[in-house]
């Protein structure tokens, strides 16, 4: 390979991984960014009313939380950790203030 086609030939390979680099999606990774369901925890230990994803979670190792059923949180079965439209969510599914 003499020395023009080498040139060409790097001049090439650098345009193509320019090209693949631009082309990729790139994802905003915000605390609440998520793809499935199970990607989402709570965002406190304790009677959380909202989700953040796994990366985000809250360290709950020495948490003590009560057993009140606090209306419109995870507590008592009261909602689900959701991911909806790529964002972690909790839906409540009953509410203890009907």
């Amino acid at each position: 390979m003499n020395k023009l086609q080498w040139i060409i030939f790097v001049g090439l390979l650098f345009m193509g991984l320019f090209l693949l680099a631009s082309c990729t999606k790139t994802v905003d990774w915000s605390p609440q960014t998520c793809v499935k369901d199970s990607d989402c925890v709570p965002t406190t230990c304790c009677h959380a009313n909202e989700s953040v994803n796994k990366e985000s979670a809250p360290n709950c190792t020495s948490q003590f939380c009560t057993s009140e059923c606090v209306p419109d949180t995870l507590d008592c079965g009261q909602g689900n950790l959701q991911c909806i439209s790529g964002k972690c969510q909790i839906t409540i599914m009953k509410s203890l203030n009907e």
